[in-house]
């Protein structure tokens, strides 16, 4: 910045020094008719002029500040030595060209500033007062004794009072000259300061108002549109080279005329939203909800400028607000469940003990016996719903640890081997890359979701059987296990597929309609990933992906559950 503020005032000075040139060469040439004792001064003089034109030129592109500023220097000098020469001529203290001093001393002001121009007008003083006494003493004593330097101090007092007079307006014209370039080289650094200052700050504003997760709109007084950022052209289809500087009624009257009237509200009636809702229809012609917030902008004197408009997009914070609710309705309704299921199971399991009491007690026969048989058998259904609904509502949030995966897959074939469902035509087996695999996540949750999607596999085999296999595939690269729960089944109807996790649901006889339903919650505590294969006639394949417990234990969020959700799902 300083070099370029440097080479502004160059440009200035350059005008003024040929300007200087020209008529200092006019006087020489023409006035005077080139006199042979300037010749030599001439030249060089000349020379210094063309060589700093030169330099000048050079100097925005290759640095040569310390070759022009020589140059400068010198020129003032030679400058001097021939506006000497001229006066010294042209009749000495009475010569009218002792003004061309004035113009040197005015250029030196563009070129040295305030002390570099006093400096130049002690040059020219001294020079001034040189000449005269040099032509007060030619023809009487040409020797330098004290006699001859007493001269200029007994002529007449005119010439003394001229000389005196010369001196002072060449200081006073060098103060007043650099003085002004002092103070408006000082006004030009606080200028460009200030600019620089106004260009950051509008490119940072800028680029912050530009990068906003919130649409920004701003109208003039007469509701043209003049900003418009890319949060909003996001939110609300438009570009800004579509809208900018068009009216907002015009723009927004098709799809958005709420939005038009909230801001115009401002302008019109100084109506302000501190927090609005809208409803809008997007460029994909979508209706979106919108929070928007209008605030009006006033100058000094309060005279309105214009209406700021900041909206965003709550379409995920309903969904969002939606689930919540959910959430919390059916959080709600399991309490309340779970309260009612352990005021019915106690009396149930005194009316099935008791009516197999009777049963032992009392000999029935005929429908009578048909009859204690159904209750005790429904009864026993109705118990292990209860257990299951139970079970799905006393999942809390999982206490994560360090899980041998394969030995659970053990431990639930074993239990498998001794459950009403398993029966000799299945077969179950567990084939893996590792031992030992070692996952992250609550050891009773994992068993529970292997025995409940294992018990689903088994129930759905007919009398003949089939095959269950568990594969564990560890990739530690990526630091996951992969868990395919394989059988060959009948598999899932394409229209059930949705629904296999909803709590009830069910496609069996005898089933409750729970085991899928828990299965997805624990998948929601554990926070893992299931994906679902299946073909109706060629059976299912569960795919679960869990985490594998490495030497630091992993940064597990906690996570708010919800009943409602269903579990990726893809079938071939």
């Amino acid at each position: 910045m300083e070099r370029h503020n440097r080479l502004r005032r160059l440009g200035w000075f350059l005008p003024l020094r040929l300007a200087s040139y020209v008529i200092l060469m006019s006087v020489v040439v023409f006035w005077m008719g080139y006199p042979k004792y300037l010749q030599f001064q001439v030249v060089l003089y000349s020379l210094l002029t063309l060589g700093f034109v030169v330099g000048l030129a050079f100097e925005k592109r290759i640095r040569l500040n310390s070759v022009v500023q020589t140059i400068i220097g010198l020129q003032f000098l030679f400058e001097i030595a021939i506006e000497s020469g001229v006066i010294y001529a042209t009749g000495n203290v009475n010569s009218s060209f002792s003004a061309l001093f004035i113009l040197t001393i005015v250029s030196a002001a563009l070129a040295y500033r305030l002390v570099g121009t006093l400096v130049i007008a002690s040059l020219v003083s001294v020079a001034y007062a040189f000449i005269v006494w040099v032509g007060l003493v030619t023809g009487t004593d040409s020797a330098i004794t004290v006699r001859t330097l007493k001269t200029i101090f007994s002529v007449h007092d005119s010439v003394f009072y001229s000389i005196f007079l010369h001196i002072l307006i060449f200081y006073l014209v060098a103060f007043i000259s650099g003085y002004l370039a002092e103070r408006s080289s000082t006004q030009d650094q606080k200028l460009a300061d200030t600019s620089r200052a106004l260009r950051r700050a509008k490119l940072e504003t800028d680029d912050i108002l530009r990068h906003l997760n919130s649409g920004l709109i701003t109208l003039d007084t007469h509701g043209y549109i003049i900003y418009f950022n890319r949060a909003a052209e996001r939110i609300l289809g438009y570009s800004e080279e579509q809208v900018r500087g068009m009216l907002c009624c015009e723009v927004f009257a098709e799809r958005m005329p709420n939005l038009a009237d909230s801001l115009m509200e401002g302008i019109k009636q100084g109506i302000v939203h501190p927090r609005k809702e809208i409803e809008i229809i997007n460029g994909d012609r979508k209706r979106v909800p919108l929070g928007l917030s209008t605030s009006i902008l006033t100058e000094e004197e309060s005279n309105l400028r214009g209406v700021i408009a900041i909206f965003s997009d709550l379409t995920e914070a309903k969904e969002l607000e939606n689930k919540v609710r959910a959430a919390d309705r059916l959080a709600a309704v399991g309490e309340l469940s779970a309260s009612i299921a352990h005021e019915i199971r106690n009396p149930l399991a005194a009316i099935s003990g008791s009516v197999e009491v009777l049963s032992r007690e009392i000999a029935v026969s005929g429908d009578n016996a048909r009859l204690m048989e159904l209750i005790v058998k429904e009864s026993d259904h109705l118990s292990k719903i209860l257990s299951d609904f139970l079970t799905y509502a006393r999942i809390t949030r999982p206490v994560y640890n360090k899980v041998e995966l394969c030995h659970i897959i053990g431990d639930v074939i074993e239990v498998l081997h001794h459950h009403d469902a398993y029966h000799g035509g299945i077969s179950i087996r567990l084939e893996s890359n590792e031992s030992i695999v070692y996952v992250v996540g609550d050891e009773d949750l994992i068993k529970q979701l292997l025995m409940n999607l294992t018990l689903n596999a088994c129930e759905s085999f007919d009398a003949s059987g089939g095959e269950i296999i568990f594969r564990v595939v560890e990739d530690r690269s990526v630091g996951t296990v992969e868990l395919h729960i394989q059988d060959n089944g009948p598999g899932i109807a394409q229209e059930n597929l949705g629904r296999i996790f909803e709590p009830f649901f069910s496609t069996k006889k005898q089933g409750t309609g729970l085991g899928l339903s828990i299965v997805h919650r624990i998948v929601n505590a554990l926070q893992l990933d299931l994906n679902i294969d299946t073909q109706p006639g060629h059976g299912t394949r569960f795919l679960i992906r869990l985490r594998s417990y490495l030497q630091e234990k992993p940064d597990v969020q906690d996570q708010t559950f919800s009943t409602t959700g269903v579990a990726d799902v893809s079938a071939h």
